[in-house]
């Protein structure tokens, strides 16, 4: 079964940067799409980012501008994905999820998502 976790976490101050990643435990032969959510408390799980099979990108507006999703799917090796977090609010705080099959922002939803990671926290600090 494939697993996917998630690290780059951490506390830093409003206007800060950090950078996520996600690794995938497997490789696959298919490219697909993978994402970014995040979640705060109990709320419903935001998606934030996605990157699609092609390399489409979409953001949420709260994040757009600020946040680059990427990937490194060389052949032969498992997915990593990437979220470049910069100019970081204390709204952003949230533990954050990556998953495959989120392809674009606004059309999947959490309870599309069959398997998560186990999270990384953000903390922004005002």
């Amino acid at each position: 079964m494939q697993h996917l976790v998630e690290s780059g976490g951490g506390s830093v101050q409003a206007g800060g940067s950090l950078r996520l990643s996600c690794a995938a435990s497997r490789r696959t032969y298919i490219t697909y799409c993978m994402g970014w959510f995040r979640q705060v408390g109990k709320q419903d799980r935001e998606g934030v980012a996605a990157i699609d099979g092609e390399g489409r990108t979409s953001y949420a507006d709260s994040v757009k501008g600020r946040f680059t999703i990427s990937r490194d799917n060389a052949k032969n090796t498992p997915d990593t994905l990437y979220l470049e977090m910069n100019s970081l609010k204390p709204e952003d705080t949230a533990m954050y999820y990556c998953a495959y099959h989120f392809c674009q922002v606004g059309t999947t939803t959490a309870a599309d998502i069959a398997f998560w990671g186990q999270g990384t926290q953000v903390t922004v600090s005002s």
